[in-house]
């Protein structure tokens, strides 16, 4: 049985549990927080019986036998062929971190970081195995939504590439592959250029918050949930790519000469966006995060069925 190290207990390393567990794969997960293992097979299993209830997992318990909790990093990684590190968002964690997997693990491991925005080389440059080392970013959790960015830095092996690719594919994620390091990567890039624009419009008054999240939610969102914005705009004239381009490069082209400033991060157009919003999280705020779970499994389970057969 193959086998993952899933190192860090939080909400991306359990989320990476319940992957690799329904899936098959023997998942042994490890934290130095002591509170974080405690809980942590709980909640998975709250997690895969979510799943299951919307006839994503055939059998929880299963799955999770699968799971086991390790006290020690080297029990942890011993054999596994493959890692996944969710540790936090510093470099000089995840270097030392690195470090103590590329002693520890055998030297067929893979190792992937789940990191959100660092790129690889910043991380893995003076390691011995840095040829098996790579960004595996997921978009979270990932359990309810499946993109994985595959992000190596410059020494990173091709097979190493290929063989997460394979990896990723057979637990039922959707790899993609970021040719270069590029700083947030590919989904954090193009979700900042959308915030961006959401906080102009929204501090400027054009839109409500909420009235902004309705164009998402019940715009775009449902068409980018199937086709992509090139697949759009190929569909969108009649000639296609080239076509659209032809006739809304004008549109565009004066979209872009204006784009949203980095001020719009700025301590007075958040106050405003804050007032906007409503200030702290509300009773119904925090009640709907557990009906977005509900919201989101039925749409992963509708995703999965519109998918072609190949």
């Amino acid at each position: 049985m193959a086998s993952v190290a899933i190192i860090g207990a939080g909400l991306i390393g359990r989320s990476w549990a319940i992957v690799f567990a329904k899936a098959g794969w023997q998942v042994r997960i490890t934290d130095p927080e002591p509170r974080a293992l405690e809980s942590a097979s709980r909640l998975i299993r709250e997690g895969l019986d979510e799943m299951a209830a919307h006839g994503l997992v055939a059998d929880p318990a299963l799955a999770m036998d699968h799971v086991a909790v390790m006290h020690s990093l080297a029990d942890a990684v011993s054999g596994v062929d493959i890692v996944q590190e969710n540790g936090p968002e510093i470099v000089d964690t995840k270097l030392a971190i690195f470090a103590e997997l590329d002693r520890l693990c055998p030297d067929h491991a893979i190792l992937a970081s789940s990191t959100s925005a660092i790129v690889a080389s910043r991380f893995t440059e003076s390691l011995p195995g840095r040829a098996r080392c790579l960004v595996a970013h997921p978009v979270n959790p990932p359990h309810l939504v499946p993109l994985v960015e595959l992000c190596g830095a410059p020494w990173t092996a091709p097979e190493t590439i290929e063989r997460a690719r394979t990896i990723y594919e057979s637990i039922e994620q959707v790899p993609i592959i970021v040719n270069r390091e590029v700083e947030g990567f590919v989904l954090n890039r193009l979700q900042g250029a959308l915030l961006a624009e959401a906080f102009r419009l929204v501090g400027e008054g054009v839109v409500s918050p909420q009235d902004l999240d309705k164009t998402l939610k019940d715009g775009l969102g449902l068409r980018w949930s199937f086709i992509g914005p090139f697949e759009t705009i190929e569909l969108n004239a009649p000639g296609g790519i080239a076509d659209y381009c032809n006739r809304y490069t004008g549109f565009y082209r004066s979209l872009s000469a204006d784009p949203a400033k980095p001020d719009v991060w700025n301590e007075d157009n958040v106050g405003r966006i804050l007032e906007a919003w409503g200030g702290t999280p509300s009773a119904d705020t925090l009640a709907y995060r557990s009906v977005w779970r509900d919201k989101r499994l039925a749409a992963l389970k509708a995703h999965k069925k519109s998918q072609p057969e190949v």
